[in-house]
């Protein structure tokens, strides 16, 4: 499908494909990781388990999440040593696996030069640029936070912050794209990420989740019709079908980033890095998603002002929390996973985390072997 697509397009440069990890990494300049370790049936269990114990079941958020970032983290180390003995000098690691800010804190606390990229930023980007009449590109975001953790304080378009008007002008419009009541936004004067509804709506998502269809059932079977289309030898263009997969833009932000980074040209990009003093109250270690330019091919974070109080304190819990999900993920010890759990906002109680780490990792014992040992000598 790739081939006939690019095909299409003219392109003149060449198209490999390979089975083989370590083929695939001799002499690359950049290592673009996108997987799912135990595909649609893993993230089913991360779905449809948790709210058994009162709380979310979501793929990158919440217990779910956790359970993802134990299976994914080793698999996604595993790969950057590898690219490290064989990947071209000074190559970058571009995360897309989520949770992509679990998974890059993995990668930076080990020595890798590596970025993580996600298209909440990108989606809302495009959609003020149709909304305003004007090029994505002249429109920035005070987009700040962690990932999937993001609260969006300022929209320039043109260098000014229309943000103000539009809250006051059409709050139920913004309101209605993420799912939260109006209020809330006008309250906190900024707009939070879709998946600040987890958070500020858990009992109303928790209600919908034990009484809906599970998302992976409903990505399985859109995976499954697109394999058919992408089977066909007349199909050499994007199908519409992938539309309801998700994903928006993703291809624009990883291009464009890659390109950035090979340039050194001054683009702004919403990426995943070191905090490095840009959000005062979290680590300069912690890993956070905000808006950089990439100079002579490095990201370097625009100046920030102090997140308030309100969004402080969420952000500083879950970044706790992320540091705990990735020493679990590599030591492979029960308890460092219950003590992930317990920092986490939307699990935090000892019951739910006993059981839910006990259930997860038996629901996931073939992806997460550093567990075994610990696990039987527990029992």
């Amino acid at each position: 499908m790739a081939r006939r697509q690019l095909a299409r397009l003219g392109w003149a440069g060449r198209l490999q494909i390979s089975g083989v990890l370590e083929a695939s990494l001799e002499g690359a300049d950049f290592v673009i990781v996108q997987l799912r370790v135990g595909g649609q049936a893993a993230r089913f269990v991360d779905e449809t388990l948790p709210p058994r114990f009162g709380t979310i079941g979501q793929e990158t958020t919440g217990a779910g999440g956790f359970a993802k970032a134990l299976r994914t983290v080793p698999v996604v180390l595993d790969i950057a040593e590898k690219a490290d003995r064989l990947a071209a000098s000074g190559h970058w690691i571009v995360d897309f696996t989520n949770p992509v800010g679990i998974v890059s804190q993995a990668l930076l606390d080990d020595g890798h030069r590596a970025i993580g990229l996600c298209n909440v930023a990108i989606g809302f980007q495009r959609r003020f640029a149709a909304r305003f009449g004007v090029e994505p590109e002249r429109v920035e975001l005070d987009h700040v936070g962690l990932n999937h953790l993001t609260w969006i304080r300022a929209v320039r378009v043109a260098g000014e912050d229309v943000l103000p008007a539009l809250l006051a002008e059409r709050p139920d419009e913004l309101a209605a794209e993420v799912a939260l009541p109006r209020q809330l936004l006008e309250d906190l004067g900024a707009i939070p990420s879709y998946y600040l509804r987890y958070f500020y709506a858990h009992d109303a998502v928790l209600a919908e989740q034990l009484g809906g269809t599970p998302r992976a059932t409903v990505v399985a079977e859109i995976e499954q019709h697109l394999l058919e289309i992408y089977r066909d030898p007349e199909v050499d263009e994007k199908p519409p079908l992938l539309e309801q997969r998700g994903g928006a833009f993703y291809s624009e932000a990883a291009t464009g980033l890659v390109a950035s980074l090979a340039s050194g040209s001054g683009e702004l990009h919403e990426v995943d890095i070191r905090n490095d003093g840009t959000l005062a109250g979290l680590a300069d270690d912690d890993v956070v998603e905000v808006p950089a330019r990439i100079e002579n091919g490095v990201p370097v974070p625009l100046p920030q002002a102090p997140l308030a109080a309100e969004l402080l304190g969420l952000t500083q819990h879950v970044a706790a929390y992320e540091r705990l999900a990735v020493a679990a993920a590599l030591s492979g010890d029960p308890a460092d996973a219950r003590k992930a759990l317990l920092a986490h906002p939307l699990v935090g109680q000892w019951g739910p985390a006993e059981e839910l780490v006990e259930r997860l990792l038996a629901a996931d014992e073939k992806h997460l072997r550093r567990f075994a040992a610990h696990r039987g000598a527990e029992r």
